[in-house]
């Protein structure tokens, strides 16, 4: 894209406009599908309560998130007397902030990747760790005893599961050699049942970390069952409970963010990415063309995957806290770090020092 705009202007400020313009590809789309995902989420919740769900506000219902962002964007936003103003503010903007910047390394496709760094992986658990930052400033900012119990929650939480989902990360790691998200795709092509399959998910070594990581996901982005930082019976609203208008949507906004990046990495560290489910060669391309399915396969992967996290949300009870704290330490931690040694071993076996050789 650089080239487009060298021939006029400066190469500095050439490859500025062009990233500029790659950001706003990816963030753009990325929050109209945050709203259209809150309603699928709703009419998936309404189907499996036998309910209607939305189906008022523009045809099926489609323009229901619209409306609910435009009452809260016209409702006056109050801050409490005794908060922190400033942090109070900020807090629900690191929130969404962090949802959106991580999308930077996501690969959609053989070549289109906003940063294709080569460590992506790295680049995600750093940015996706910040996201603690918001809601515990938002807990204290509060001045509000229920907010803050909500934000000391949600960061025990947030930090219990991250450590399971590092050793999970570490063995797709090894497994590709590579921090770099497209080479872990890439990886995965061919990758079992004698090369007809691209996806991590199959291999024997990687499904358990792959069950693993999907049910962290749902913790880290507190998903029902794990949606203790919310829990109505004891906290109210949780960290949320002071916020009005806009300050509670870029709440809203940032955690379905946060839901749609975890099933992109879902699809794209143990479904194969952009890749086909089938390592066949009519379907990496639109049969008479040289058009590539890459962005269709992801999409399709990463909407199986949020009608789990949907389907969970609306069949499970929540977790106690108690119970939450002994999956993440008790069972995912140890489970994690035994796939760590198992892989290990195996590709010190067969890879590095292959048997006889």
């Amino acid at each position: 894209m650089i080239s487009w705009f060298t021939p006029a202007l400066p190469y500095g400020w050439a490859y500025f406009i062009a990233t500029i313009i790659d950001i706003l590809v990816i963030a753009l789309p990325v929050m109209l599908a945050v709203a259209m995902i809150i309603y699928v989420d709703r009419k998936i919740w309404a189907a499996m309560a036998l309910r209607r769900g939305p189906n008022v506000v523009g045809p099926f219902g489609l323009l229901q998130s619209f409306a609910d962002g435009a009452k809260v964007f016209l409702q006056e936003t109050i801050i409490p007397a005794a908060a922190n103003r400033g942090l109070f503010l900020i807090a629900p903007i690191i929130t969404f902030t962090v949802a959106l910047v991580a999308w930077a390394v996501i690969p959609f496709s053989s070549f289109s990747v906003v940063a294709n760094i080569n460590v992506g992986l790295l680049y995600i658990l750093a940015v996706s760790s910040l996201g603690v930052y918001g809601v515990i400033l938002a807990g204290w900012a509060s001045n509000s005893k229920y907010p803050f119990y909500s934000a000391i929650r949600a960061a025990a939480q947030m930090v219990s599961y991250e450590v399971a989902i590092g050793f999970v990360l570490i063995s797709v790691v090894m497994w590709a050699g590579s921090f770099n998200l497209q080479d872990i795709v890439l990886a995965q092509k061919g990758e079992v049942l004698f090369g007809w399959i691209n996806a991590n998910i199959f291999n024997p070594l990687l499904f358990p970390m792959g069950i693993v990581f999907l049910i962290s996901s749902m913790a880290e982005t507190s998903r029902t069952p794990f949606d203790l930082t919310e829990a109505e019976s004891e906290l109210v609203a949780g960290y949320q409970t002071e916020y009005s208008s806009m300050a509670f949507a870029l709440y809203w906004l940032g955690e379905y963010g946060n839901v749609i990046l975890m099933c992109a990495l879902n699809a794209t560290l143990f479904w194969g990415g952009w890749l086909p489910p089938l390592n066949v060669s009519w379907l990496y391309v639109i049969p008479g063309t040289h058009i590539g399915l890459g962005l269709f396969w992801l999409l399709a992967k990463m909407a199986v995957c949020f009608f789990v996290f949907s389907w969970v949300k609306a069949t499970l009870p929540r977790y106690r806290y108690d119970q939450l704290m002994r999956l993440g330490w008790n069972i995912f931690l140890p489970l994690s770090l035994l796939f760590v040694f198992l892989v290990s071993g195996w590709l010190m076996l067969t890879r590095y020092h292959p048997i006889g050789a």
